[in-house]
């Protein structure tokens, strides 16, 4: 079993377009309508892949920015936080929480595409034990252990 993320956008191809530049994506998969329009398609990101569907309200298929938000974040892991968040920001990505080390041991920060979907982009630095965890966390979020 795995799961595969499926994000809706304003227009696929055009988002296809942008996951190529700021991720490195390569695309797969497109069903085009008679239109030409993308009504969906698949992307690999390094190793994963990720269904790109365009939206379609009158059927409630939206978009983060129809919605006004999404509560939902997208992590990419990497060897190199720092080049794949500048190649990102480069892209047009809004910075949410900039790229700093962060007490659960990873170099880490988050970022909002041009459609409206988070993503957190990640490297791991360092192990951290539960307790070490725990403390740090409890610490941060204005208790104490």
């Amino acid at each position: 079993m795995k799961i595969t993320a499926h994000i809706v956008v304003s227009d696929a191809a055009r988002a296809s377009e942008w996951y190529q530049q700021a991720f490195g994506a390569t695309e797969r998969n497109r069903v085009t309508l008679p239109d030409g329009r993308a009504m969906t398609l698949e992307l690999a990101i390094g190793e994963s892949l990720i269904h790109v569907a365009s939206e379609f309200p009158a059927a409630g298929i939206v978009a983060p920015t129809t919605l006004g938000g999404t509560a939902t974040v997208l992590q990419i892991n990497t060897d190199d936080a720092r080049a794949l968040w500048q190649r990102v920001v480069a892209a047009g990505a809004t910075v949410r929480h900039d790229l700093a080390d962060q007490f659960w041991g990873e170099l880490h920060g988050q970022l909002v595409d041009p459609f409206g979907h988070r993503w957190n982009i990640a490297q791991r630095l360092r192990e951290v034990s539960g307790a070490e965890l725990a403390a740090a966390a409890a610490a941060a979020f204005g208790g104490s252990k």
